[in-house]
């Protein structure tokens, strides 16, 4: 993707040996699996992340557009839909546009320290009011604000937050130490992500928590929490998670001076917050902020279509993707829209093309198949969250889900990584047909990102359903790991959740698209077609009987 599209061309050329699209896909396929079709998937991605549907942001005039598209396109293909006589499930949302303050001034014994907002901080409230905020609030650094008892942890032990503001480290004691002993090491677990910190901080009764950003702890770069935590945002009126009147995000840079001016100085914080003795440690601030929020009570809509299975039609294999993006942000380069190629026009253009082979088969499959096409995952996984929570078809009727959230868009990959290996039996299975394809097989690369909390299959897996969550790209089949690692870099410094994410019919080789989808094809195919029901490992923290 740091490439233009002529030589992005040259090098699929190179990379397949100048071998077309339909040779490789011929080979990655089991003979009775119809193939994954490389121009549909560029078709949808190149309409999707157009710039008439405006980053498909859910409750804009690009929603509209989209909703219409998806459907469309599954009423060509034949197929039933999904909720009833419909194709539509209704997921009523409020919009929060907030309006934080510019700046905020704290008053502390080594003196004044002067915050400007999105430089140094971003603050929001997913309260459903028009003006929220803390006043006089004591910061408490809470160090990791975990309470994990398999763990032996507790940060709020003897602590009484309420009213406070915590602040709080991102990921995992054990990302920082390196400990495999500490949490999961280096892997991030639920306790690491932004959105358990600010739900456990309000389960605590605290006021407010700020999370301190680290680009490697986080797994993004601060642009990220400029652009996805600014304007407006959604959320499920009525989900029963604690909310705080003020969340949000401070730079390392602006936490360093919080501590050095609020006379802790001393305090190796970074470390002691690592330690299971650790004690809260009092910065002696106090936090005045508000935001004002214009609220918008609304519905947004996931898009459900379904092949009926012929011999137990009530047990279903699912399939989803998000549909939406972030709309339409600060200009970057002189573009404002964040058209969302890859992420997620790109997975979401990918499920049409598995959801056209499965329409292919000369039979349908025992099972049903499922295409769930969710909304607002960007804002946080709302659309699935809202699914699980009022399933179309019940939960433990279903088999197990598969996401597509992003392509590899660089060409084809000699492995098949598979984020939150380890938990389920569906890592055999997919394992297996990507040895058929010539691939090996291995777990998450970036552990510390937190990459299974971070979609839609997340809200599945936590009820109790297994997921496969898979996809090539960190080692290209002929140009290898560092030319895959390169790309990948590329698209998280200058494109994730950038108007730079953009899409012309052709610009990426197809081939690895294509690779993963026959895959992902074959996975649903074998489980739709057998009457096996993925079992969960013992040591997941998912883990619930199945039959």
């Amino acid at each position: 993707m740091t490439h233009s599209p002529t030589l992005l061309a040259l090098l699929c050329l190179l990379a397949l040996g100048c071998q077309s699209t339909d040779t490789a896909r011929s080979t990655n396929a089991a003979p009775a699996t119809p193939p994954v079709d490389s121009t549909t998937i560029d078709r949808h991605i190149a309409e999707l992340a157009g710039d008439k549907y405006g980053g498909r942001l859910p409750f804009s005039p690009g929603e509209a557009l989209t909703l219409d598209y998806l459907e469309n396109e599954l009423k060509a293909l034949g197929l039933e839909p999904g909720n009833g006589n419909s194709y539509r499930q209704e997921v009523p949302m409020v919009e929060i546009t907030g309006h934080p303050d510019e700046s905020i001034t704290l008053a502390m014994p080594g003196g004044e320290v002067n915050w400007t907002f999105s430089k140094d901080y971003v603050t929001f409230s997913e309260r459903g009011e028009e003006l929220t905020g803390v006043e006089g609030s004591d910061l408490i650094f809470a160090g990791f604000g975990v309470v994990a008892p398999e763990y032996g942890w507790d940060d709020y032990k003897d602590l009484d937050v309420r009213g406070k503001t915590v602040v709080v480290m991102v990921n995992d004691p054990g990302y920082y130490l390196e400990d495999s002993t500490l949490f999961k090491g280096k892997e991030m677990t639920y306790y690491g992500r932004y959105t358990y910190k600010y739900e456990e901080a309000a389960r605590q009764g605290a006021a407010g928590c700020l999370v301190i950003h680290e680009t490697g702890a986080a797994g993004y770069p601060w642009f990220v929490v400029q652009s996805s935590w600014s304007g407006s945002r959604l959320s499920l009126p009525d989900d029963g998670v604690p909310k705080l009147d003020v969340a949000g995000w401070i730079t390392l840079d602006a936490a360093r001076e919080l501590f050095t001016k609020s006379g802790v100085q001393d305090v190796r914080w970074f470390e002691a917050a690592t330690q299971p003795d650790f004690a809260a440690i009092p910065l002696n601030t106090e936090l005045t902020t508000s935001v004002r929020n214009d609220l918008r009570f609304d519905k947004s809509y996931n898009i459900v279509a379904r092949l009926p299975g012929a011999a137990r039609p009530d047990e279903n294999v699912i399939y989803t993707a998000h549909w939406d993006h972030i709309g339409v942000g600060p200009v970057v380069a002189g573009d404002s829209i964040y058209n969302g190629a890859l992420d997620n026009a790109s997975g979401t253009a990918q499920l049409l093309a598995i959801a056209e082979a499965y329409t292919e088969l000369p039979e349908p499959p025992a099972r049903s198949v499922v295409f769930l096409f969710v909304t607002a995952e960007e804002q946080g996984l709302w659309g699935s969250a809202y699914y699980v929570a009022n399933p179309v078809y019940p939960l433990e009727q279903t088999v197990a889900n598969i996401n597509l959230d992003g392509i590899n868009p660089s060409g084809p990959a000699a492995d098949l990584t598979i984020t939150g290996m380890g938990h389920s039996e569906m890592d055999e299975l997919a394992s297996r047909i990507a040895r058929e394809q010539g691939r090996y097989t291995q777990g998450g690369q970036e552990p510390e990102k937190g990459y299974f909390y971070r979609s839609d299959h997340f809200n599945f897996a936590k009820r109790g359903v297994p997921v496969l969550y898979a996809k090539g790209g960190y080692e290209h089949q002929t140009l290898g790991k560092e030319y895959a690692k390169q790309q990948k870099d590329e698209f998280v410094a200058r494109r994730y959740h950038q108007p730079a994410d953009e899409y012309r019919s052709g610009d990426w080789p197809l081939a690895g698209a294509v690779q993963d989808g026959d895959l992902l094809l074959r996975v649903g195919l074998e489980l739709a077609n057998g009457e096996v029901w993925p079992k969960w490992r013992r040591g997941s923290e998912f883990f619930v009987e199945r039959r």
